[in-house]
């Protein structure tokens, strides 16, 4: 708890002057509210029976002038509160979300493994929502508070102590009821967030397989899931509503009873003698400056809820360790040639007991062509992830040019590296935005020439706006060896000596297929290649083809080598002739 409240008053460090500021003004209207009361009794105690008509006049319009001015002050106040305040708390939240969209930049593919992509847009957006609340109210809410609840007991205890001590015996209660309410409210909020979370997430899982539900014509489905997650977030709704009506009916309650104590104990007091009139009018006046500061405070108590719920799932991701991180001395690299060697490397993922692989030993010399083959879930995707550290091995070392990669920067070994996958993943823009993507500060000379290598300039300059054409988000414009070329002149454009082709034509016709192969055989010219094959015809030319299985690498050669064996690779090869003939 204490490192959290360290974590949430750092956000308050760069803007200082503003919350000082902030702090000052919200003093400042605290102390004129409590200023009318004390002139509305000085008006009936002393000038309305001690002054002649013409002076108690005189003094009236001069007070009037006074009380004027106290208000424009006052409106001024309130301006900077609500305009300055609230910026406050929107940077701070500006802050808390580029840190937690920071982090996620650092977390390995071990964690987002392991999660919903609408789960973790919520703690980004929603969950800090209430923060900027919960920043700029929280601390101002307590200082008025304070101000106006200790002014007015000190003000009322030099009017009458007994008609004090009966008002301010309620509000231990409120208190105490307020304490009770807490927790409830908490953790309504909490499922709130929760069941909104699964909502973001059903959204983002529907609208990412849209077509997919419309090819099966699901719609209906869809709709009976959402509906069901929509009808658990109002359920989840309701109970905070019962909550929070509890709480305000409650404090409206308190508000009455304490009305009804000083009109009752001040009429006793006033046939008694004890008070006058003024007196009386006075305490009414100030029951509002009581039971305000209540109120702030019990609203402060409905900011902290939501906000501190939403801080709270902040901090979770915050507090996860990125477990693939550079080391102190890490070094940077330089003039890579492309030597990869495995040494005895096993992996298993974090939350599985055995084994992906394990004891792979394996030397790729500088611009070597090596295929990979074999079924499917023997972590052929697996063993090439962990070349750029997307995992971390298990047990063993993988050298770069002799260096353990885990001795190189994350960035600089990333920048050494090229991956083209099966599945394209192209950012809602340009086609020259996407192509660029691979060297941020290439010109357009540099861009279109990358294209011409990855044979995509043809089909770029056909598209209604050229290299400007908007592709939609995913590509979804573009064909698929469209895309796949987009994604080939990407990693021409970023020029690796290292590249790690995932599959890559597995997806497309024979037509684009050839053409693709191509482009990525041209890119593959001088650079150390790793290439995991789906159809071995793409790969018969490979110098040296190895198959893995469960147990390791358990053959290797190039093809001619691999057939004569008539092995694990032969039967494959065997088995994709005769599908591909089917085709």
């Amino acid at each position: 708890m204490n490192s959290k409240f360290k974590k949430f008053i750092s956000y308050y460090r760069p803007y200082l002057g503003l919350f000082y500021s902030d702090m000052f003004f919200a003093l400042l209207a605290a102390a004129i509210s409590l200023v009318y009361p004390l002139i509305v009794r000085y008006i009936t105690n002393e000038l309305l029976t001690n002054y002649a008509i013409s002076d108690a006049i005189h003094m009236i319009i001069k007070l009037s002038f006074l009380m004027i001015g106290l208000a424009i002050l006052e409106m001024v106040s309130n301006f900077y509160i609500a305009y300055k305040g609230h910026m406050m708390g929107a940077k701070m939240e500006y802050d808390m979300r580029n840190d937690i969209f920071e982090h996620y930049q650092k977390l390995s593919f071990n964690f987002y493994d392991n999660q919903k992509t609408g789960q973790l847009m919520t703690r980004i957006t929603n969950d800090l929502f209430d923060i900027t609340e919960l920043c700029h109210h929280g601390p101002e809410d307590i200082v008025i508070s304070i101000i106006k609840f200790v002014g007015a007991f000190i003000i009322l205890v030099n009017i009458n102590l007994p008609l004090t001590l009966i008002v301010f015996a309620f509000i231990p209660i409120m208190f105490v009821f307020a304490y009770h309410m807490k927790n409830k409210m908490n953790s309504a909020f909490r499922r709130n967030r929760e069941r909104i979370a699964e909502i973001n997430t059903q959204i983002e899982d529907n609208l990412s397989g849209i077509r997919v539900v419309k090819s099966f014509a699901n719609e209906n489905r869809e709709m009976d899931k959402f509906q069901d997650g929509n009808q658990r977030f109002v359920e989840s709704k309701k109970n905070s509503y019962w909550q929070m009506a509890t709480f305000h009916s409650g404090l409206g309650l308190f508000t009455s009873l304490i009305n009804v104590a000083v009109i009752a104990g001040g009429g006793l007091l006033i046939v008694n003698d004890i008070i006058v009139l003024s007196d009386l009018l006075t305490f009414l006046l100030y029951i509002n400056n009581i039971i305000e500061p209540v109120r702030k405070l019990i609203n402060f108590t409905e900011q902290f809820q939501n906000g501190i719920t939403g801080f709270d799932r902040f901090m979770e991701i915050m507090n996860i360790q990125p477990d693939i991180v550079d080391k102190k001395d890490a070094i940077a690299l330089r003039d890579v040639k492309g030597n990869i060697e495995f040494k005895n490397v096993s992996f298993k993922y974090n939350e599985t007991k055995t084994d992906v692989f394990s004891n792979i030993n394996l030397k790729v010399d500088a611009g070597d062509y090596l295929a990979l083959v074999g079924p499917s879930g023997v972590g052929k995707t697996t063993m090439c992830s962990l070349i750029p550290r997307f995992y971390e091995v298990t047990q063993g070392s993988i050298t770069l040019d002799g260096v353990d990669i885990r001795d190189i920067k994350l960035r600089s070994l990333r920048k050494n590296i090229g991956i083209v996958q099966q599945d394209v993943y192209l950012f809602a823009g340009t086609v020259m935005d996407n192509i660029r993507y691979g060297k941020l500060e290439a010109t357009d000379e540099e861009i279109i020439e990358a294209a011409k290598n990855a044979n995509a300039h043809e089909f770029i300059m056909e598209l209604p706006d050229g290299y400007n054409t908007y592709i939609g988000q995913r590509g979804v414009k573009l064909s698929g060896g469209q895309k796949q070329r987009i994604s080939i002149a990407r990693v021409f454009l970023k020029n690796p000596p290292i590249l790690i082709f995932d599959e890559a034509t597995s997806a497309l016709d024979n037509e684009s297929e050839k053409v693709v192969q191509e482009s990525l055989e041209k890119l593959a010219k001088n650079r150390t290649t790793f290439v995991i094959a789906h159809r071995l015809s793409t790969i018969r030319n490979a110098k040296d083809i190895i198959v893995l299985t469960e147990e390791g690498i358990k053959e290797r050669g190039n093809h001619t080598e691999l057939l004569s064996q008539n092995g694990i690779y032969a039967g494959l090869y065997q088995l994709t002739q005769r599908t591909e003939t089917i085709d």
